[in-house]
């Protein structure tokens, strides 16, 4: 089964958009867990516009199932991540003004780079994936990092699921299969919702994890968090 990971990213706007600490984003993962989410995701950027850096520690104590932590390696996530020591680190090469990530690594072009910040992850016993687009050379490339995973960038199947859901998730197919012979761990994120994610999942081989946020939070409000993570667990079987 692929493992649900929830990304409380927007549980933090929500509390930030009123200042004070309601809702609070460590009882928020705690629920998530208890409702059988198998791992949580943070995505804090230098701002602090959502998740505060303050919030990793807090959230670090009170994980027991899968902390991972996202973000572009700058020196201040580095030293949050090390740090911390979540049991995953996500490698993602978003702008410090993006709204959302919005494209992949250049593996080939930024190889050394993320080699050098791999190896010091993994030296600090924490897993390491990058966030991919279906480039194949690209694919290729992140495996000569050493990164023990890549997170298939999913926003393209999403805009495409409606149009021709076949062809939309043919790249990621093609990446699953070259990361599997690469010895690359698989998992995927971004724009995945309770509508498009049973096709993806059925179609994508030795995934392991995906992890959602904004659609979650979103259909949340509609069915209720619990509700949400029992639908998602089901979809995900």
């Amino acid at each position: 089964m692929t493992k649900l990971s929830v990304n409380i990213n927007k549980i933090a706007t929500l509390r930030n958009a009123r200042g004070g600490d309601f809702p609070n984003v460590v009882k928020a993962a705690v629920d998530f867990q208890n409702y059988g989410a198998q791992g949580i995701t943070v995505h804090p950027r230098p701002d602090e516009r959502h998740i505060r850096y303050s919030d990793v520690a807090d959230l670090k104590k009170v994980i027991t199932t899968e902390f991972n932590i996202e973000g572009n390696p700058i020196p201040k996530f580095i030293d949050l991540v090390l740090k911390n020591k979540p049991d995953q680190v996500t490698l993602v090469p978003d702008a410090i003004d993006a709204i959302t990530s919005n494209a992949g690594w250049d593996t080939i072009k930024n190889q050394s780079f993320l080699k050098e910040i791999v190896t010091e992850f993994k030296r600090n016993g924490i897993r390491t994936s990058i966030f991919m687009d279906t480039d194949a050379k690209l694919i290729e490339a992140a495996a000569k990092t050493g990164t023990d995973r890549i997170e298939l960038y999913t926003e393209a199947y999403a805009d495409n699921y409606h149009k021709n859901r076949e062809e939309a998730v043919k790249p990621y197919v093609e990446s699953a299969v070259l990361a599997g012979e690469l010895g690359l761990g698989l998992n995927a994120g971004h724009d995945l919702n309770l509508e498009n994610i049973q096709y993806f999942n059925s179609k994508i081989k030795g995934m392991l994890e995906v992890s959602i946020g904004h659609a979650l939070i979103v259909e949340s409000l509609y069915y209720g968090m619990q509700n949400v993570v029992n639908m998602y667990l089901e979809k995900l079987k």
